[in-house]
């Protein structure tokens, strides 16, 4: 009996103490939390002050204003435009009835789409965006609850189609698609702001909290070489050519020789920048005739044939071998020849324009004659290697770097695959395909001294203040050609407009240098031709330079009569506004 009631005090002892174990740490567990809470309550109460309201704040964004694109003269060429986003918050709604004749009515929207956002249960139902802001207005003024008019920016260009497949334009979110509107995406797009609302639990906005702004910031003004009241002339003579010829495109290019800078470009027929997914009439009838789709029809009328497309060159590209053959000795300007009006290369009959042949003429002679049996003279002296060497060297298997996207390539021989027929067509721009731009910027490289120059746009960026300039810089490859050889081009060149095939070029008052071309497309015999002419000015000190192209042009189709006229017209009126603006 002794021992057991021994044994009961024992465990009553063991017990009382577990008790005082648990208790402790009990009491030690609750001042550890204690000191964590007051911790947290004192020294981080801000911290999750902001994470219990942002988990209870819905945010919407507000576009930014994408920064304008602005060209040499100061004129705005693309601009933002204000416009509404209407929505609407289903909690908040009085009188559901109202709402959805009011936005039915105004929106020109269908009853069905109306009521089906407006019925719905949630957060915020956008309605409708880039709604115009007078049509917003007219909306806020009826002061319905629940219903909702922000204001943001929809692009805007003021010229409509002038320059549309330089400037490009924007998405439904504001961002470039196409042109400069997308070369220079990261300078004019902005930085998103945001309207941020308070909420209940399942995400309704409560009314009467009020709204915390969180303000946007505007992208920066790119300023672009391109001149407005160059562009406007060269356009309105593109389209006179294209309507006149029945052509099926016609572009011009105008470009400063010694820098790159590219104060023109045009390919008509152009689009409407205010409705770039709209086809114009050309398409439409295209749409009509065959069963490409509508997306393929757009891609094809936004395409930029100054960069984006290919051709045969033909004539002008004998400036590249008239170059190649002064440079490397093969030619002199004094040097005679014979063209009886063909020339034969292997077991090859290569005609020369002029049937009846030129007869005796010296180099001089057989450029302003645009003679091919010469110039496949000269390139059959050059060589194979060499002449390729100096294709590579003058920049023409590069792509220039514009900058505009969807520049294409040259397309050419391999060096292997070139004999001596295939050098004997290349001599004189047949056999391979350049892009306009390319053939232009080789050109200007020539007649410069020597200077292969980036041809581009931009010119700075700059943010709405002022405070921030990016200028940008282009490269420059030096030392393509000699200085003599330049001279010697330049002077050649200037014959061509004075006395040789050239002549409908020449501008009274003004020394000009310059090549026609017409060239045949493929297949041979189709009856297409694309005729052109390259000019410069001045021709012993040269500034500026224009090419225009005429892509299958009905009737006539001789570059020497109907693409040159097209140039002389465009100087005769830019070069005395030039030489008034002092442009260097």
């Amino acid at each position: 009996m002794a021992n057991q009631n021994s044994t009961g005090r024992r465990n009553m002892t063991i017990q009382k103490k577990k008790t005082f174990v648990l208790c402790a740490v009990l009491v030690v567990m609750l001042l550890l939390l204690s000191v964590r809470v007051g911790y947290l309550m004192l020294m981080r109460s801000d911290y999750y002050t902001a994470r219990a309201t942002d988990l209870h704040e819905r945010e919407r964004d507000i576009k930014a204003a994408r920064g304008r694109i602005i060209d040499a003269t100061g004129t705005v060429l693309a601009d933002n435009k204000t416009v509404c986003t209407i929505s609407v918050i289903h909690s908040q709604i009085q009188d559901p009835e109202q709402v959805i004749d009011v936005l039915c009515r105004e929106l020109e929207l269908s009853e069905e789409y109306v009521r089906k956002r407006v019925e719905k249960y949630s957060a915020r139902e956008r309605i409708k965006s880039n709604v115009e802001k007078e049509i917003g207005d007219r909306i806020r003024n009826y002061d319905m609850a629940g219903v909702k008019v922000d204001e943001d920016y929809k692009r805007y260009y003021p010229y409509d189609d002038l320059a549309s497949k330089v400037l490009g334009f924007t998405g439904g979110d504001n961002q470039g698609i196409i042109g400069l509107e997308v070369a220079y995406e990261k300078y004019l797009t902005g930085k998103k702001g945001q309207i941020l609302t308070l909420t209940d639990a399942r995400g309704i906005e409560l009314d009467g909290m009020g709204e915390r702004r969180k303000e946007p910031i505007a992208g920066k003004d790119l300023y672009i070489s391109l001149d407005v009241n160059i562009q406007k002339y060269a356009t309105q003579l593109a389209k006179q050519a294209y309507e006149t010829k029945q052509a099926a495109g016609v572009s011009i290019i105008v470009m400063n020789v010694n820098n790159g800078e590219i104060l023109a470009m045009v390919d008509v027929p152009e689009f409407h920048l205010n409705q770039p997914y709209t086809l114009i009439e050309e398409f439409q009838v295209q749409q009509e005739t065959t069963e490409e789709s509508t997306q393929d029809l757009l891609n094809k009328m936004w395409r930029n044939g100054c960069i984006n497309d290919t051709y045969e060159p033909g004539s002008t590209f004998k400036i590249i071998t008239a170059a190649a053959g002064l440079e490397s000795g093969a030619v002199r300007l004094e040097d005679n020849f014979s063209c009886p009006g063909f020339i034969i290369v292997d077991d090859r009959k290569i005609r020369c324009h002029k049937v009846a042949g030129h007869g005796a003429e010296d180099f001089t002679h057989a450029v302003m004659n645009s003679c091919n049996p010469v110039f496949i003279a000269v390139g059959l002296r050059i060589g194979v290697e060499r002449y390729y060497e100096y294709f590579t060297k003058f920049g023409l298997k590069q792509r220039t770097g514009i900058d505009l996207p969807g520049e294409a390539g040259t397309i050419m021989h391999q060096l292997d695959k070139i004999g001596d027929v295939e050098l004997a067509t290349i001599s004189f721009g047949q056999s391979f395909q350049i892009t306009p731009v390319r053939l232009m910027t080789t050109v200007a490289g020539l007649i410069n001294g020597g200077n292969l120059v980036t041809p581009h746009f931009g010119v700075k960026a700059v943010n709405a203040d002022g405070t921030s300039v990016d200028e940008f810089a282009y490269p420059i490859s030096e030392g393509i050609i000699s200085a003599d050889t330049t001279e010697k081009l330049k002077y050649v060149l200037e014959q061509v407009v004075e006395n040789g095939g050239g002549k409908n070029g020449y501008v009274e008052g003004f020394r000009i240098g310059g090549k026609t071309a017409t060239s045949q497309t493929l297949p041979r015999g189709s009856g297409r031709y694309i005729a052109s002419f390259l000019g410069f000015a001045p021709a012993d000190n040269p500034k500026v330079m224009a090419l225009a192209i005429i892509d299958t042009p009905q009737g006539t189709y001789y570059g020497g009569q109907i693409a040159a006229p097209v140039v002389r017209q465009l100087f005769e009126n830019i070069l005395p506004y030039l030489d008034k603006i002092g442009y260097q």
